[in-house]
């Protein structure tokens, strides 16, 4: 008798994982609290690795697709002083496919494939050790029952509170997102500035990152360290507004550099919370958790990574595995923890070193992984 399997959460975790599940012929429930794919932006381009999302897109039969759909010119990267001094300028060999980007939202479609997702599901509360099975409260009122809940609900997890007392915390670090769109045609010399790839200037305790997208769309990144409140004043729907109080942030940087957020069109407050560095939970026959809602981290190029080799993982154990599934589950947990602990370490030291007093901090970091 097969395991009654839900995933909690559409993102790049839970899709892996059903998609996986999915490619073994297993059943699996997606629930997803958005009321449709396109329900709201789906954010920037993701960089993934050979040995993480790639690895997991390979377990889920998507390696050619995605390499059909990715860019790995994308890979390039230009670094600049606050003046506009070029101070790095890295661009990726012809056949340099470690990292190659891929939006956000064509990743999306591509794990949803022929996926059956529940949408405008949202989750309240999961409870495990009913009488039968682990019990998931919806938003609609409905109850359903499973024998395995995996939470891959991302930061503020309704799954994670049935297993673990943790809530993530705020780093310090904000960051506030714009958008410039048909880059090449309207902003030809910003287009030139960021390349193909993605251009970074560090100050102060501050950045800013413009990284090209598909289509001539290019997502820019003000991030700087503040209260959480710090736009109290400031109407966040008022973009003129939040325009001001970004360009008073980084005063006295290059006119160039200072066009990227004076051509933005929308401007998102993303503040950086984060989980503990460690954070494992007594295991939870029933119950387990992916990506941010396991080890949420600063959002530095391996959080999508590990949440869908994650997804992958669990369930190719889950459905090859002629054993006992809790057992899986366990053994799937303490590999995930060690895993997720190191690179929790990598990226915490990585941000502090980003959005730094010292702005050679910055320069000096990426050197060590991408030696010029």
């Amino acid at each position: 008798m097969r395991q009654r399997i839900a995933v909690i959460g559409g993102g790049p975790a839970g899709l892996a994982f059903a998609r996986v599940l999915h490619r073994h012929d297993h059943p699996v429930a997606v629930f997803e609290r958005d009321p449709a794919p396109d329900a709201r932006p789906p954010g920037g381009t993701l960089d993934l690795h050979e040995g993480l999302g790639q690895l997991a897109l390979s377990k889920a039969g998507l390696l050619t697709e995605f390499q059909a759909l990715s860019r790995p010119e994308g890979q390039a990267m230009r670094i600049l002083d606050t003046d506009g001094t070029v101070l790095r300028d890295w661009r990726p060999g012809p056949d340099d496919r470690a990292n190659p980007e891929i939006d956000r939202g064509q990743l999306r479609d591509l794990l949803l494939g022929p996926l059956d997702v529940q949408w405008g599901r949202g989750v309240t509360q999961v409870v495990p050790g009913t009488r039968d099975g682990v019990l998931v409260h919806f938003e609609d009122g409905r109850q359903e029952t499973f024998d395995l809940v995996v939470g891959a609900d991302g930061a503020w997890s309704r799954v994670r509170p049935a297993i673990s007392s943790a809530t993530p915390h705020y780093t310090g670090v904000t960051s506030v997102e714009t958008s410039l769109d048909d880059v090449d045609t309207r902003h030809p010399d910003l287009a030139r500035l960021i390349g193909d790839g993605s251009v970074s200037v560090y100050g102060v305790n501050r950045s800013l990152v413009a990284q090209r997208n598909s289509g001539g769309h290019v997502k820019v990144y003000a991030k700087f360290r503040a209260p959480l409140d710090w736009h109290t004043d400031v109407d966040p729907a008022d973009v003129e507004a939040v325009r001001s109080s970004l360009l008073a942030v980084f005063d006295g940087w290059a006119a160039p550099v200072l066009e990227l957020l004076r051509h933005g069109t929308a401007f998102v407050h993303r503040p950086f919370h984060v989980l503990p560095v460690a954070h494992t939970w007594a295991h939870t026959p029933g119950v387990t958790l992916l990506g941010d809602a396991a080890h949420l981290m600063p959002p530095l190029g391996a959080g999508a990574n590990l949440a869908m080799l994650e997804g992958a993982e669990l369930a190719e154990s889950l459905a090859t595995g002629s054993g006992d599934p809790d057992e899986a589950v366990r053994a799937f947990e303490e590999q995930m923890w060690e895993r997720a602990g190191k690179w929790a370490k990598i990226t915490t030291a990585g941000l502090e070193r980003l959005v730094s007093p010292d702005p050679t901090e910055a320069l000096a970091l990426f050197d060590q992984v991408q030696p010029s």
